[in-house]
């Protein structure tokens, strides 16, 4: 059996057993593999895609990759890890990226205008009089009140800056008031590759490559896509009357912040190895284009929340997803995967999808070059297919010296059956939530039902003040929960037990 972090907690709160808590297959990644090409094998050949490439990013490093079919069908050169594809939307991950650095830069911030950047804006008539006027943030999340443009935002990229300009000035229809609701918007981002042209002082291009691309050692990345090396170049299909036909190359234009780059999979492993790298925080030198904790933010949504199925085979059987969208990414909890952050891309002769489970420091991504072909279903297959071989591993939270303590002495109460060891350790609000009288009773009533509890198992922390924790006792176990106050020194707020039988 493998316990992931919550268990216990889990149980105390009296929950049924949690899909999480599950026999595992003890598998490693090579074993997995078949597993995983099996996936992806099938995908191509279901969704006539000429080319796919695959990875799984783990422990900082690209762990696996491989790539099916061809790159281009009439030379019948095959895709590789160095082979080129445009990531469409996953583009907007970058761009998301690029606002928060020159947020911390101070060359913009969240809550600004978007006009102050962009100041053919300023002219726009809102839909009603007192609709709220577009923040940058609110260009982030999808909140600006446009409405969702797939797949008319694709046909934009080789837009010149010079009509996006026109385009910008003449005034857009709404199809909402601003920070109403979610609404997918292209027209959104291609704004945001705007402010950061002009907060940098810089193309958004060279932004984007001198701030993320070449620090992070992505020589092959860049927007110019149908400039890149033909022999590494994938070019784009759509299937249609039963047959591929190649896709218009679209040059960089004015719509390149919200799906233009164009990666290998050796260069977007280190994307995702250097976002991953961002959890948990800790003390460690920040090392990286931009610091942790700004990587952690895009994980924040505005609380536009959706239910959804988990993508791929086990979604209508997996619980429920409670869905956000970030800042450049679709962010949701999962009970076996933990916090997932993922986004597709859709482009005209290209399909993408990437996946991030930070808890675990793992990534899997994959990259197709036919039109629409998001090879989401297999990327989240694959993540469940690890999960249940073993291969995701909880980064462990540490338990702290306060918890350690103030432990130890409620470990001491249960044997004494009362509260004297927590002397000097109770928040104020502890006995006036339940009388030492009480306690003692209660106590006692424990006792009765499971007797002494001389080992333990280790405790599982959900913070720096709290812990989940399982007694193991002469007639049972006790699962419990223990949780501190915010006060210097710290103490107890309160402290609960749960009778587990065998």
């Amino acid at each position: 059996m493998r316990w992931k972090s919550g268990f216990a907690f889990a149980l105390m709160l009296g929950a049924s057993l949690p899909a999480a808590a599950q026999e595992t297959t003890g598998k490693t990644l090579d074993q997995l593999a078949p597993e995983i090409d099996a996936l992806f094998a099938r995908f191509q050949t279901d969704q006539h895609v000429p080319g796919v490439v695959y990875g799984v990013v783990r422990d900082g490093k690209l762990a696996y990759v491989k790539g099916l079919g061809f790159q281009n069908i009439a030379d019948k050169r095959p895709v590789t890890s160095d082979s080129l594809f445009r990531i469409a939307s996953m583009t907007k991950a970058f761009t998301a990226l690029s606002i928060l650095k020159l947020r911390d830069d101070g060359k913009l911030r969240l809550d600004d205008l978007a006009e102050q950047y962009v100041p053919e804006m300023k002219g726009w008539t809102y839909p009603t009089k007192d609709s709220p006027r577009i923040r940058v943030r609110d260009l982030l999340q999808h909140v600006g009140g446009f409405v969702t443009d797939d797949p008319w935002g694709d046909r934009q990229q080789i837009l010149p800056q010079e009509d996006f300009t026109k385009m910008i000035a003449a005034g857009v229809p709404f199809s909402r008031a601003p920070q109403a609701a979610h609404e997918y918007s292209n027209f959104g981002y291609a704004l945001l590759g705007r402010i950061v042209t002009n907060a940098s002082g810089m193309d958004y291009a060279d932004y984007v490559r001198k701030t993320i691309l070449t620090p992070l050692g992505m020589a092959s990345s860049g927007f110019d896509a149908p400039k890149a090396p033909r022999a590494r170049y994938a070019l784009g299909y759509r299937w249609e009357n039963e047959r591929w036909t190649a896709e218009p190359e679209m040059v960089d234009g004015a719509f390149n912040a919200m799906g233009g780059l164009q990666v290998s999979a050796n260069d977007y492993a280190k994307w995702v190895a250097f976002l991953l790298s961002a959890w948990p925080a800790r003390d460690d030198p920040d090392t990286g284009p931009v610091r942790r904790a700004t990587v952690r933010e895009v994980a924040q949504g505005l609380n536009f929340t959706s239910v959804v199925n988990r993508t791929g085979a086990s979604g209508a059987t997996a619980c429920k997803l409670s869905s956000a969208y970030g800042m450049g990414w679709r962010v949701a909890q999962d009970c076996d995967l933990g916090l997932t952050l993922a986004h597709g891309g859709g482009y005209p002769g290209y399909g993408s999808h990437v996946m991030l489970m930070p808890d675990y420091g793992v990534g899997v991504f994959a990259l197709t070059n036919r039109t629409y072909a998001g090879p989401s279903g297999p990327a989240w297959d694959t993540a469940v297919a690890m999960d249940k071989a073993g291969l995701l591993e909880t980064r462990a939270v540490p338990v702290s010296p306060a918890v350690a303590e103030t432990y130890a002495a409620a470990r001491a109460a249960y044997a004494a059956g009362d509260l004297g060891p927590l002397q000097g350790r109770l928040a104020m609000n502890f006995l006036m939530d339940r009388s030492a009288e009480n306690w003692k009773a209660e106590l006692a009533k424990l006792k009765a039902a499971v007797g002494a509890c001389p080992t333990d198992e280790p405790l599982a922390p959900t913070g720096a003040m709290s812990t989940a924790f399982r007694l193991n006792c002469e007639r049972g176990k006790l699962d419990g929960q223990l949780l501190l106050a915010p006060t210097t020194p710290a103490t107890i707020q309160a402290l609960r037990f749960r009778v587990v039988l065998p």
